[in-house]
């Protein structure tokens, strides 16, 4: 858990920029791989009933009771960091971050087939908010407290402090905290759109009912849920309401949210402040950019004159990142970190890379440069700003640490959290008391039992220092609001990079009791001849639920992209728990062909198969082909 505050400037250094790499490849790290380990983190941080498909083995059902005292619903949702308080505002902007990232990557993670895990992220926490939203103007923003939580080091299965639930309403308001879950809603409609239709309807009225709530009853949500103010302090909230009609205009098109931004670009900020961060307190710079593309692919209308003051001010972030903006740049850490607070800095990279990459993205659109106070610059240096962040995270800094834990083969061992370093249920029966935990493992000076795969440490202070101590919460507790830019970032990185995903690497070794999913246990990589020429277009295209369990009838499109016909193709399918339709399988196991029918798939042909299945995706590869 964190605390956090900041001040707003009027003309601020922001981030820092490296100097541009000749083209974003270069030494590259496996980001399929860091990418599939960010997700087995939000798995780690579940509160509630677990599914039968949960991958991460050392946790267990939790939280069961939540709400209970005010007689509603609270069960599930995410604790935020090494503790198990569920804070709303950070746990909202965590889901409008893997959103975000789902809807500009879908494309790379479905190649990687992991939108599946993606959409399940996301899922856990909008199923939350939509119990956590009871009525039109209310609001459940917190289970638990901070004060009581940091006295105790338990298991989150062994849980003996209060659960006690605290909301906002029209008498007691938080704009930030309503308006931020507006935006995760509906960004998140955004995300399932494509595969659940009716889901996405649903998220979207709760995001239109949110910001009505969020815009009427204006206040902070730190006056009204004042445990909060301790550790998740709001800086304002006219950011988050800026935030939530900018993505709801994505979301919609309609009219009226573009207008509300223009009509508050000065009262609100927007086109006034240029802040030091982009953060789950702080909005601007994320609102300023999303304004930016919708200036770009001309649909501003009116509106136009405003929205060209937005993207002056997103301008000015991305120039001060790439240290180009007239001696306004934000700090960095001699090996080229971005840093702003001694306290969790990492957030800070992670959501500013992921904040560029999506920028160069938008510029590159409509190829548009940069032009900044101290040169123009290439869209693609954008990008390169935002790989030197992740490569810093992976491991090439000065203290060649990867700061993602279970990424490499040197990564914290301590983290700060208290489920990763006490010994799971299934190896230790009996409780772990409050106390107790302090004693007997808090202070150990082992590792971990259990690794938190893929959770973002608050990583190294102004001049590279790092000490992998679990009491230096400061440096070495994961959060989620900082991991979840990651996820997005990553798939941009791979889809980018030489490197082939999975099949590129060895798997990173498991160390002590966990279980970390399925990896692969090294393949070599292939050369650039052997390239296989088929393509897998992955889409869901009905779900259902039985019981606790969600099902996904999964529809693959397999394409010749090739100019020579292709016969005898085999097929490996891993992780299918279904029944699926369309092709014939082999004697060996997992392994697929063609239908009979089919026995030659010509030069831009395409056939289809389906399967059912609860869960993620299946893994699809190719085999052997003639």
């Amino acid at each position: 858990m964190e605390r956090r505050s900041f001040t707003l400037c009027l003309v601020l250094a922001i981030f820092l920029g490296l100097p541009a790499l000749e083209k974003v490849a270069g030494e590259s790290f496996n980001y399929g791989e860091a990418m599939d380990k960010t997700l087995m983190f939000f798995e780690a941080q579940r509160s509630g009933k677990l599914p039968e498909n949960q991958r991460v083995k050392w946790r267990g059902d939790s939280g069961l009771r939540d709400g209970n005292l005010q007689r509603v619903d609270l069960v599930g949702g995410y604790y935020d960091a090494g503790d198990h308080v569920k804070f709303g505002l950070p746990m909202a902007f965590t889901v409008t971050m893997l959103s975000w990232g789902a809807i500009d990557y879908r494309k790379e993670m479905t190649g990687m087939n992991q939108m599946g895990h993606m959409l399940n992220a996301i899922k856990w926490g909008t199923d939350y908010f939509i119990k956590a939203h009871t009525e039109a103007d209310v609001l459940w923003g917190q289970v638990g407290d901070g004060d009581s939580d940091h006295y105790c080091w338990e298991r989150a299965e062994d849980m003996t402090t209060p659960r006690n639930a605290f909301k906002i309403d029209s008498t007691h308001p938080g704009s930030d905290l309503a308006g931020e879950t507006a935006a995760a809603m509906a960004a998140a409609s955004m995300a399932f759109k494509l595969y659940n239709s009716s889901y996405s309807s649903l998220l979207l009225a709760h995001a239109k009912q949110l910001f009505s709530f969020a815009d009427r009853f204006r206040g902070q949500y730190d006056d009204s849920i004042q445990s909060a103010s301790q550790y998740y302090t709001s800086s304002g909230y006219s950011d988050e309401l800026l935030w939530a009609a900018a993505w709801l205009f994505r979301a919609t098109g309609e009219e009226y949210y573009l207008k509300y931004i223009a009509d508050n670009a000065v009262s609100m900020g927007g086109t006034g402040w240029a802040v030091r961060e982009f953060s789950w307190d702080n909005k601007y710079a994320g609102v300023q950019i999303l304004l930016s593309k919708v200036l770009m692919e001309g649909h501003g209308g009116a509106y136009t004159p405003t929205l060209k003051k937005y993207q002056a001010k997103a301008d000015f972030f991305a120039c001060a990142c790439l240290q180009k903006n007239d001696g306004y740049n934000v700090p960095r850490t001699p090996g080229g970190l971005v840093y702003l607070h001694e306290w969790n800095n990492m957030q800070y990279a992670s959501s500013a890379a992921f904040l560029l990459a999506v920028y160069s993205d938008y510029l590159t659109a409509e190829n548009v440069v940069l032009k900044c106070p101290d040169a123009q610059i290439q869209p693609l240096e954008l990008l390169n700003f935002a790989k030197s962040q992740a490569d810093y995270i992976l491991g090439k800094n000065p203290k060649s640490i990867s700061y993602l834990v279970g990424f490499g083969h040197n990564f914290p061992l301590h983290a700060h959290h208290r489920g990763s370093s006490i010994a799971s249920m299934a190896v230790l029966h009996s409780t772990v008391g409050c106390v107790q935990g302090f004693e007997s493992w808090y202070h150990r000076p082992e590792a971990n039992p259990n690794v938190i795969y893929g959770g973002l440490v608050g990583g190294p202070d102004k001049t590279d220092g790092f000490s992998d101590d679990r009491s230096n919460y400061e440096q070495t507790e994961p959060t989620i609001s900082g991991t979840a830019p990651l996820v997005g970032l990553f798939s941009k990185l791979h889809g980018l990079s030489k490197t082939p995903g999975f099949h590129s690497q060895k798997a990173t070794p498991t160390y002590h009791q966990t279980t970390a999913g399925s990896y692969d246990k090294g393949k070599p990589a292939p050369r650039a001849s052997d390239v296989v020429p088929v393509e897998f277009i992955h889409s869901i295209t009905s779900t259902w639920n039985i019981g606790r369990t969600t099902y996904y009838r999964h529809k693959v499109i397999i394409k010749n992209k090739s100019q020579k016909p292709i016969t005898d193709l085999k097929l490996e399918i891993e992780n299918l728990s279904g029944t699926l339709w369309g092709l014939d399988p082999c004697q060996q196991k997992n392994i697929f062909g063609l239908p009979q029918w089919l026995k030659v798939l010509q030069p831009g042909g395409q056939t289809s198969f389906v399967y059912v299945q609860g869960g993620p995706q299946a893994k699809v590869s190719v085999l052997s082909y003639h």
